[in-house]
Order: structure tokens, then C-alpha cells, then sequence
């Protein structure tokens, strides 16, 4: 018996593995690890579930609604609320219809979203449609606020699922639900139906079919970017532009700004009404300002430190060239104010004082508060979102766009649609929002490294961050900082643009404004709608809670960048004729015209 099985045994070794079998190399492939890349197998088909949920993690999301659902099953007072909940508000719904249908004025037991504030929507049934929508949104929220045992990154997600779910079954969504749609298509024969079909086969197959995208009425260098400056430097990386100046004389300290990669620079120089470099400018400030290269595949392995050692310090060198001996007031506007905040730590580290004073724009450096976008932070969600990257080289402009468009989606989703294709509206832009669809990419390295340093771990704010394998500190920081936030900013919520204050080492004078995150920063110098609070916090000063601070600064009507400016000037030592276009001699010579190539990509 021992003989026969070793016999089988040899034979087995023998004739499977043995050379002359046709199923020899098939075999050992599977069975070497050197004959196949295991890691590469988990990219590729890692990569192609990331691509089908566009970066998002679907284990994530059912892992958050198990835990909610789960835990909700063994709370039997939670249900027995929501039960009771459901049917008092049904109840009041009920007998508001019945009564609405024959007072029109009858006050309604609910307050509703703006979309259902038009006319037509108080008119029944459309009123009770709306009341009924929203019963039904409070009483899910209700459902999935509060529920004992669920984690809170869990209940965040699930409560945006949740909202997402709500957004895409709203009445305002279907023609047969929508007074608006349907008073449209009776006035006009159902020609916005048509031109809506259009629009929307447009938008779908247009490209597919050939056609040319319809043009914007905003064309970079023609009526947006179209403040004169040259391109005196060029990398891999970015451009520099300086700027002409427009007066006779200029400050002595020259402004450097600091946009973030993920947008064009023009948000900071559209349309002229709009424009701060040009309002900069006219105000008697020399005015650099980096453009960001759009990376493509090829620079999948440019690194955060790349941003910050070839990009931001090159940047600084150049300026330093055409105006030295001159200390810099470095403005940096959102992920531009992150990496600014970070070369001014290390600056401080290493006593280089080559900074008069740091500007922040909806710029975040403690990220325990980073608002909604951390729905989408976590090790399984970045995760798919580096295999998704990782396939292509980049994140897309179609990955960024939509993930921000999911935080606001009544707004930049089902609100657009509706108007688009239902009502047959040709949406006319205005600067910002044409700007806004000139989006950009993020290469994989860079946005791996920054979310998983900033978002996931939080490392900056809490002296955690490694510059050149050494720590930095904010702490460090002693120039004067001048921080903007935004109330209805839902990229950098001002709470968490707010930790600024408390974190840097010298005076923060902390202004917050009126508006989102870029209507509330690129909103010209004269805007009757936008109102600011501003006050100064000095480093000996008593930490004060953000809500305290909010009802006790007094509110000032108007644009916020005349403060900013005078808050520049006053950190300004004289005047000076202006610098040269470029330092030739040094080896910045001007390359070619404002707005030069890198925005065109």
C-alpha cells in the first residue's frame, strides 16, 4: 500500500511538471510567484470596480449601511419612534391637503426647500407634493441620526446616501410632478420637451456624433485672464506671470500668489469686474501669480514634495530675482494656501525670512472638521480611488467635478437637469461658473500622498507632517496671516478654515465672508449682496469657540478685499518705482504673454 502510493506520487511530480508537458508552463506560472505579479492581478481588477463606481468604495458603502441597519434591528425604541414619527407627520400631511384643496392659505406643517418656494408650487396638489417630499427627507434623516452602536464616519455616509436617495426622488425631478415643467409645456405646445430632448441628446451623444461643444461666451486671454503680465518662468510644473503695473508707483513688497493645482488660475483673474489680480494691480501692487501645468499621465509619479520644492520654492526664486533684497506677501488660495502654509512652517524652521506676510483663501491646515468631502476619506475609499488613479495616471476632471457636485446635488446635479432637458433652457454662464466647468487633473502620487497625509491622518496640524524628514510646526509661523473664510463653503468650511487662527504662531486677522468657496473669494471689490466679520486674534489671546466669535464681530455690508487691501498696505514699508519685467540678467527673462500655455491644457 505505502509502495503503491509513493508510486502515485511519482508519477503524479513526474508527468504534470515534467517539460515535455504541454501543460508544464501553464501550471508553475500558478504555482512560482515569480511567474505572475500578484499585485498587479489586485490593481488591475481593483482598478476596474473603481472605475465602474468612479472612484467611489461600494464595500465602504455597504459596510456603513449594515452597520446602520444592523444596529437600528436591536433598537426597538428607535423604531418604535420612527414609526410614531411617520404617522403624526402623515397625519398632519393628510388633513393639510384636504384643507389646502379648498383654503389655499392654509399654513403648511412644514417648512420646504427653496426649489418649492416659486409660485406655482403653492398651488395644490403641488403644495402637498412638496410637504409629502418633505416628511419624507426629515423623517429619513431622523431615521439615521442618532442610532446607538453605528459608528460616526458611518452615519455621516449613510446619512449622505440617504440625502442622494431623497435629492433624486424629488417631485421637481418628473414633468408629471413639477408645475413649473408643466405650465411650460402647455404655454409653449411642449417645445421646452423638444429642445430639452435635444439638449439632451446633445449632451449625451455629442461627441460621439462629431459635434463641435457649444462655445463659451468667456475665452481665456479674450474677456477672462486678460490682465497684461508676462511668463518670466517655466518648469515642468508651472509658469510664473508677473503682471504689469498700472500705477506709477508700487508698493515695495510685491504680492505672490499661490493657487491651488486643482483649478485654473483665472479664478483669480476673470472678467474685470471680478478680477483681483487686475484689482491688485490698480491698487499699486507688484502682482506674481503661478499656473499650474494640467498633468497628464506621464506625470503619475510627481510627488507632493515636487509641488513644494520644484513649483512653490522655484515659483518663490524667480520673484525674489525681480524684486530682491524685497520680502514677499505670499497669498495661497485653498489647497495653494495648504502647501503655503506648509513652505512657511518649513521657512520658519530653517530662518529663512524671505516672507513679509501669508494670505489664506479658503485654505484648510487642521483637517479634524474638513466638512462633507470626508464622506469620502477613509482606507477603503482611498483605496479605490488610488487604483483608479493608478490606472489612468490621474485623477479626472469627470472624478473631481462629480465628487464636489454630490455635496451641493440639488444645486449642480438635478437642478441643472431639470432645467436643461425638462424646461429647455440654454444655461447661460457667467465668468465663475465658465471657469468652473474649465476643469483640471490631480496627478496619482500628489493626491494620494495629500489625502492620506491631510485628510486621513490629519498630520500638519498636529506637528506630524515631514518636510525633508524633519517635523514642521505651524507654530512656528510669527508673520502676520490674514485668513479668509467663507460661510456657505462646503469644500473648506469655515469651521474648519477657523483652527487657522488658533494654530499659527503670530497676530491672524481672521475675516469671514458671505458666499461659497469661490464666489465668496473671486467676488470683485464692489458686490451689494456679499457682507464680511473681521477681527484679530494675537498669539497671547485667549482661545475663543467659533460660534462665540461669530455673534460677537459686528457685520460689515460690502466686498471684503478693500480690508484685505488695506490690511496689505499697512504691511507695505514705502513706495518704489516698479521692478522690471523679469530679471534677464538672472535668467528670468519674459517667455511669451499673460496668459501663457499651461492654462490652455
Amino acid at each position: 500500500m505505502s509502495t503503491s502510493n509513493t508510486a502515485d506520487q511519482n508519477l503524479f511530480d513526474n508527468s504534470l511538471f515534467d517539460s515535455d508537458n504541454p501543460f508544464a508552463s501553464l501550471f508553475s506560472k500558478w504555482t512560482d510567484s515569480s511567474g505572475w505579479d500578484s499585485q498587479r492581478l489586485d490593481d488591475e481588477f481593483k482598478g476596474a470596480i473603481a472605475k465602474a463606481f468612479k472612484g467611489t468604495s461600494p464595500l465602504e458603502m455597504a459596510l456603513a449601511y449594515l452597520d446602520w441597519v444592523s444596529h437600528l434591528a436591536i433598537s426597538p425604541g428607535k423604531q418604535l419612534t420612527l414609526v410614531q414619527s411617520f404617522f403624526k407627520g402623515l397625519s398632519q400631511i393628510c388633513v393639510y391637503g384636504m384643507q389646502a384643496a379648498v383654503n389655499p392659505d392654509t399654513q403648511a406643517p412644514m417648512t420646504t426647500e427653496r426649489k418649492y418656494s416659486g409660485e406655482e408650487w403653492q398651488k395644490w396638489p403641488f403644495n402637498v407634493l412638496a410637504q409629502l417630499h418633505q416628511l419624507q427627507k426629515a423623517w429619513l434623516r431622523e431615521a439615521t441620526t442618532d442610532v446607538e452602536g453605528i459608528t460616526g464616519k458611518h452615519e455621516q455616509l449613510v446619512q449622505f446616501m440617504a440625502t442622494e436617495f431623497m435629492a433624486a426622488i424629488s417631485p421637481s425631478n418628473f414633468p408629471l410632478t413639477n408645475p413649473d415643467v408643466i405650465k411650460a409645456t402647455m404655454e409653449e405646445g411642449g417645445m421646452n420637451l423638444v429642445r430639452g430632448w435635444k439638449n439632451f441628446m446633445s449632451d449625451t451623444f455629442g461627441k460621439a456624433l462629431g459635434q463641435e461643444p457649444p462655445k463659451s461666451d468667456f475665452v481665456v486671454g479674450e474677456n477672462v485672464g486678460v490682465t497684461p503680465g508676462k511668463v518670466i518662468y517655466q518648469n515642468d510644473l508651472l509658469e510664473l506671470i508677473q503682471y504689469q503695473p498700472a500705477t506709477e508707483d508700487v508698493g515695495a513688497e510685491p504680492v505672490f500668489i499661490v493657487p491651488p493645482w486643482i483649478m485654473k488660475y483665472y479664478i483669480l483673474d476673470l472678467s474685470p469686474k471680478n478680477s483681483m489680480v487686475k484689482y491688485l494691480v490698480e491698487q499699486g501692487k507688484t502682482v506674481f501669480l503661478i499656473s499650474w501645468k494640467n498633468p497628464g499621465e506621464e506625470d503619475r509619479d510627481v510627488s507632493f514634495m515636487d509641488y513644494l520644492n520644484h513649483g512653490l520654492f522655484e515659483a518663490m526664486a524667480a520673484a525674489n530675482a525681480v524684486c530682491p533684497n524685497r520680502k514677499l506677501n505670499a497669498v495661497g488660495y485653498c489647497l495653494g494656501g495648504t502647501i503655503l502654509s506648509i513652505a512657511a512652517a518649513l521657512m520658519a524652521r530653517e530662518e529663512d525670512d524671505r516672507l513679509n506676510s501669508i494670505t489664506l483663501f479658503a485654505s484648510q491646515v487642521d483637517f479634524s472638521e474638513a466638512g462633507e468631502i470626508t464622506q469620502f476619506i477613509s482606507e477603503s475609499q482611498l483605496m479605490f480611488l488610488e487604483k483608479l488613479m493608478w490606472k489612468q495616471g490621474y485623477l479626472g476632471i469627470e472624478n473631481m467635478g462629480g465628487a464636489f457636485a454630490h455635496l451641493r446635488v440639488d444645486d449642480l446635479v438635478f437642478g441643472p437637469a431639470v432645467d436643461r432637458y425638462l424646461l429647455g433652457k440654454d444655461m447661460k454662464l457667467n465668468d465663475l461658473m465658465a471657469w468652473n466647468a474649465d476643469g483640471t487633473r490631480m496627478p496619482y502620487k500628489m493626491h494620494s500622498e495629500y489625502l492620506r497625509s491631510m485628510y486621513l491622518n490629519n498630520e500638519l496640524s498636529t506637528n506630524n507632517f515631514k518636510v525633508n524628514g524633519k517635523n514642521i510646526s505651524l507654530a512656528d509661523i510669527r508673520v502676520p496671516v490674514f485668513n479668509v473664510g467663507t460661510e456657505t463653503d462646503h469644500v473648506a468650511p469655515w469651521a474648519s478654515v477657523y483652527k487657522i487662527n488658533h494654530l499659527m504662531g503670530g497676530p491672524v486677522t481672521f475675516c469671514l465672508t458671505s458666499g461659497g468657496h469661490n464666489a465668496g473669494i473671486a467676488c470683485g471689490p464692489e458686490h451689494p449682496r456679499r457682507r464680511y466679520r473681521l477681527s484679530t486674534f494675537n498669539a497671547d489671546d485667549n482661545f475663543v469657540a467659533r460660534d462665540d466669535w461669530f455673534e460677537a464681530t459686528e457685520v460689515t455690508q460690502g466686498s471684503w478685499w478693500p480690508a484685505w487691501n488695506q490690511w496689505l498696505d499697512q504691511r507695505i514699508s514705502g513706495s518704489r518705482k516698479p521692478p522690471a519685467m523679469g530679471a534677464t540678467k538672472k535668467g528670468y527673462k519674459p517667455l511669451q504673454d499673460a496668459p501663457g500655455q499651461y492654462v490652455f491644457g
